[in-house]
């Protein structure tokens, strides 16, 4: 494993918030001030392809990358764009007996108001 690769697993594998490239590379960007963006890349797409991480695609925003390789779905704010984990079990056999249709794998993303943003509004409409 490279240096440079090892850093980006690193900075993956001690996130909790789903970091896209960018921030990936503005962490690695302080353990190895020469790394390029196209080496965050071209290392995310490697580990996303061997199975290290999980890709998350994300409509109108930046792709995530995430550390947990067991099944689950996301939550994403629709107000900070914050992404974390929604443990909601495999609905793969759910959706097969509702359709018919063999499920090989899904990605879900359940778009809501976290915590601090819902907070935030309750406060504003307290005023």
């Amino acid at each position: 494993m490279t240096e440079q690769r090892r850093i980006i697993y690193q900075i993956i594998m001690q996130s909790d918030d789903h970091p896209t490239a960018e921030m990936v590379y503005a962490r690695a960007k302080q353990h190895m001030p020469s790394i390029a963006l196209g080496t965050v890349y071209r290392n995310l797409k490697l580990m996303v392809d061997s199975g290290e991480i999980r890709h998350i695609s994300m409509q109108g925003e930046p792709d995530r990358y995430d550390k947990t390789l067991k099944q689950h779905d996301h939550f994403v704010c629709v107000r900070c764009k914050k992404v974390f984990d929604c443990f909601t079990g495999d609905l793969s056999e759910h959706i097969a007996n509702r359709t018919g249709i063999e499920v090989i794998s899904y990605d879900l993303n359940i778009h809501c108001l976290c915590d601090d943003c819902r907070k935030l509004e309750l406060q504003a409409l307290q005023q």
